[in-house]
């Protein structure tokens, strides 16, 4: 007899942890596959859905199965307050890029230039996601994928393309990267096809991505402050993409 348990640990190797009930939330709104559910109390959670998400309700209704909290946080790295998990199939990597090379792009496509900090990479995620990006791509050695990015993402990775591509694969389109030595980015309309480069914090932008640069640009910063975090800034750029949109 297979159980969600065994189901489980089947796919455990091969799937998407989405952890808690928001993650699950969003991969569910946004067309995610999810072959098991658990959650400690399956009552709460849909009492939850009820309130915050009334639209998956159903679905989540039908996926999720009760499980005693010790098996729970056997297949959990790190138990979640909401006591929920599941695992979600990955987009496939052609479809993403299919969506990638689409033409027209109707929205920009984040590049994180070998980013270092997982946190940071699920905030961007979640940024892109909710200003309706095409994507986030990744150059380096981070997995935009690591369980972690997802946590940090709470789902949205089911609501843009996320890759990881080398410098010579990145998506067509000028690419707009931001620099301290570049142009104020409050004189400059963002078109919605932009390539946005983010370079890492430590680091900054690195040769590679620099030297293909169409136009670089800056955030407004104060005199003696070196930097932003890193999701501070794609969110300003996003912003300002957004906010002259169509203007």
């Amino acid at each position: 007899m297979t159980t969600p348990v065994t189901t489980w640990h089947r796919l455990a190797d091969t799937a998407v942890l989405l952890d808690g009930f928001h993650a699950l939330k969003h991969a569910v709104r946004f067309g995610a596959e999810v072959p098991v559910a658990v959650a400690t109390d399956r009552r709460a959670a849909l009492a939850l859905a009820d309130e915050l998400a009334p639209d998956v309700r159903d679905t989540l209704a039908a996926l999720l199965t009760e499980v005693p909290e010790e098996t729970y946080r056997s297949l959990v790295p790190r138990p979640h307050p909401t006591a929920v998990a599941a695992l979600a199939v990955r987009p496939s990597r052609a479809a993403n890029l299919e969506l990638l090379a689409r033409a027209p792009r109707t929205a920009p496509v984040v590049l994180l230039d070998h980013p270092r900090n997982l946190g940071n990479a699920g905030a961007v995620i979640r940024l892109a996601a909710g200003f309706g990006a095409t994507g986030v791509v990744t150059t380096g050695t981070l997995d935009p994928w690591h369980p972690t990015v997802v946590r940090g993402g709470a789902g949205l990775h089911f609501a843009t393309a996320v890759e990881r591509l080398t410098a010579d694969e990145l998506p067509e389109g000028p690419l707009f990267a931001l620099d301290p030595e570049g142009d104020d980015i409050r004189g400059t309309k963002l078109p919605d096809d932009a390539v946005l480069a983010f370079g890492s914090e430590r680091s900054g932008l690195s040769p590679e991505v620099r030297t293909r640069a169409d136009h670089l640009l800056s955030l407004p910063m104060r005199p003696q402050v070196s930097s932003y975090n890193l999701a501070t800034s794609v969110a300003m750029t996003l912003y300002h993409w957004s906010a002259f949109r169509g203007s």
